[in-house]
């Protein structure tokens, strides 16, 4: 697969308006992970709010990472480890707490589950507690609460003028100091200096040894700018401010239309082809489910033809020595449940409907047999696939034939 890495920001490119995942996005992304490619959550909601949606996406079986605080942090799902993290010092929050008193402008951060606010009546600061299922902690001396180093500090106020002189005024005296800029255009977030989604994606690259070549980013915001001009492929979501989208390679549907799934279609998933299905990884991960358990090891997939082997040994053979027919039809549906997995649609799941086979001659123990499955149906809602068995000597030990049902999801 050409593409290793995916980094996609949150709120209005992989979540709807609703604040949902659609099941088109899910699938397509669930699917490009099966197929070898790490997903990189980049937002500058807290670490804590972005852990169920990591979740959701099983970023923790498939080795995704969490970029949170707009680059202030990375999380390595997978392992628990954080591998980069950057803070403002706690010394700086009462001139930070003085400019925000003087405009009148409330202040909040983050603490782990937590957001610490002079303003805890605030609109929007309730609304970011309520979408990253934060608890709202009201204080009335601000510098005082904060007794840790925050990963960012955000101003509020629906008066942008103001918040904008303040963000120009801040960018020439805390040049080098602090960073500042508008996140929602009642947010001004103040951030270590350097923090952005592009220099955190390049440390990633960097640890992960990812050339940018190797790297799709999707998002809508100006935020992120940085990470879609380091990418290899940048790409806008249709939402997206036009000075978002003059920044990237391509242009998707927006996030009411499945623009991620959109956007993996076309530049992921129609690009796959035999040499790109990682079979090393595969069989990694399947060893501890049934294909595994019994030995089995796929040697080569593409859309119409996938081949795997299994031993004949103490786990696939009968008491006397010869190749169970269990096995045998087991081997089969894997083979032929790949080769469903492989050309189904991202929005579609594969169900085993049917398996049946002849048996005709034996294997022995200490023998390798061969399964080589070749689709002879190819419906809208069914494959149909022949997998013929052989001995190491090629002889034929079973012809099967395997039915899948191809199932929407909702």
């Amino acid at each position: 697969m050409k593409y290793k890495l995916l980094v996609l920001d949150v709120d209005g490119t992989l979540l709807n308006e609703n604040k949902e995942l659609t099941p088109g996005t899910t699938a397509a992304l669930m699917k490009v992970q099966q197929m070898g490619m790490h997903l990189v959550l980049a937002s500058g909601r807290p670490t804590h709010g972005l852990l169920p949606i990591a979740k959701a996406l099983e970023l923790d079986t498939y080795s995704g990472y969490i970029m949170s605080y707009n680059g202030g942090e990375i999380l390595n799902m997978q392992s628990g480890e954080v591998f980069y993290e950057k803070k403002i010092n706690q010394e700086l929050i009462p001139y930070l707490n003085k400019k925000a008193k003087k405009n009148q402008f409330p202040l909040f951060t983050y603490k782990q589950d937590k957001i610490i606010t002079d303003s805890p009546d605030n609109i929007h600061i309730q609304e970011e507690a309520r979408i990253n299922h934060l608890e709202i902690v009201g204080v009335n001396d601000f510098p005082q609460a904060i007794d840790f180093d925050p990963h960012e500090c955000i101003l509020v106020s629906d008066d942008q003028a103001a918040l904008t002189d303040l963000e120009n005024h801040w960018k020439r005296r805390l040049n080098g100091v602090l960073d500042v800029f508008p996140s929602e255009s009642y947010f001004l977030e103040v951030v270590p200096p350097g923090i952005n989604k592009g220099n955190t994606l390049a440390f990633l690259m960097d640890k992960l040894k990812v050339d940018k070549e190797e790297v799709i980013a999707i998002g809508e915001g100006i935020c992120d700018i940085p990470m879609l001009q380091l990418a290899g492929m940048g790409i806008a979501m249709g939402n997206a401010q036009d000075s978002v989208k003059s920044c990237a390679d391509y242009i998707t549907l927006s996030n009411e239309e499945d623009g991620v799934a959109a956007a993996l279609e076309k530049w992921v998933l129609a690009e796959i082809r035999e040499t790109f299905i990682p079979i090393d990884e595969l069989n990694a991960r399947a060893r501890h489910a049934l294909m595994g358990n019994l030995g089995i090891q796929y040697t080569y997939a593409s859309q119409d033809r996938v081949e795997a082997t299994m031993p004949v040994d103490v786990r696939t053979r009968q008491p006397f020595g010869i190749l169970h027919g269990g096995a045998t039809l087991a081997l089969a549906e894997t083979v032929a449940g790949l080769g469903s997995m492989v050309i189904a649609k991202p929005d579609e799941i594969v169900v085993g409907m049917q398996v049946s086979g002849n048996h005709l001659s034996s294997a022995h123990e200490g023998d390798t047999v061969r399964a080589v499955a070749t689709i002879i149906h190819k419906g809208r809602s069914s494959h149909v696939w022949d997998v013929n068995i052989y001995t190491s000597t090629d002889k034929l030990v079973s012809s099967v034939r395997v039915v899948n049902s191809v199932i929407k999801k909702r």
